[in-house]
């Protein structure tokens, strides 16, 4: 359940960045008058890597994802410098992971962090890659430095707290979440994922309340209320339980098998 929870950390580009990023490659740049050879060359360089992101990115805002990706590549082998170049590895893995190229997608964020090493955005999305490919190890660890770079961001605070919960550090991830939600309130899978990390703490009191919150933010959160169930069946609490996995079988209609898992907890529960 963490497990997906961390793949479903979303590799995200806004559609409004894209656009604004899209018309600054467009803008016409005046051209120096200039009889130099070496100079000629490198304007050309210039303007071709500016008329290649602007493709690019509108392919990205399209989902063309083949040709952002044969767009970046080109960039890249212009040797572009910063900070074009390190952008370039980033939108490039951006579109290899959506092609499921997560490897490769690794290996491109991984060249962005190195030019940039305050690129908080190819951190984010090089832990949700790690995390697809089970390497925790490195997942952490740029999750640590993200988190150190960046102590107040939501962001880094959520995506550390996933990877430990995946890796079994319960009292990190119970940290990060509760740091999270003393900013963000208002946040239900924060609340989930802080039960899950208090029920490994074996804070099942505590847990209890987290997944009650998240219910009251989102009241048709199926996971949460699976979770939720599971504490009431631990008290021996049967009716609320059978109660709480009916619930979430209904409200889970769009997952079959979380709506399967549901169901089966529900009916193993005998009735009175």
């Amino acid at each position: 359940m963490n497990r997906r929870a961390v793949l479903a950390l979303t590799l995200f580009i806004a559609s409004s960045t894209v656009c604004a990023r899209a018309q600054m490659y467009q803008t016409p740049q005046p051209v120096p008058r200039t009889t130099s050879a070496p100079a000629l060359h490198a304007q050309a360089v210039a303007r071709e890597v500016r008329e290649r992101f602007a493709i690019g990115l509108d392919a990205e805002g399209r989902a063309d994802w083949p040709r952002a990706v044969a767009e970046f590549e080109r960039i890249l082998s212009l040797a572009p410098a910063e900070p074009q170049g390190s952008t370039a590895h980033y939108d490039l893995a951006i579109a290899y992971a959506a092609l499921q190229r997560n490897d490769d997608a690794a290996v491109q964020l991984r060249a962005a962090i190195a030019l940039d090493p305050g690129f908080l955005a190819a951190m984010a999305n090089l832990i949700a890659v790690d995390a697809r490919l089970g390497d925790l190890r490195e997942a952490r660890a740029v999750a640590d430095r993200f988190v150190t770079l960046a102590p107040d961001s939501a962001r880094a605070l959520y995506s550390r707290g996933l990877v430990a919960l995946t890796a079994g550090d319960a009292a990190t991830a119970q940290a990060d979440f509760e740091r999270l939600l003393a900013r963000n309130p208002s946040y239900a899978i924060a609340h989930y994922n802080l039960g899950l990390a208090e029920v490994k703490l074996g804070k099942n009191a505590d847990a209890e309340r987290e997944f009650e919150s998240a219910l009251s933010l989102a009241p048709t959160y199926a996971r949460a209320r699976i979770a939720l169930g599971t504490i009431y069946l631990s008290e021996g609490r049967r009716s609320e339980a059978r109660s709480a996995f009916d619930r979430a079988a209904r409200d889970a209609s769009g997952d079959l098998a979380l709506q399967n898992v549901a169901l089966a907890m529900r009916d193993a529960i005998a009735t009175p």
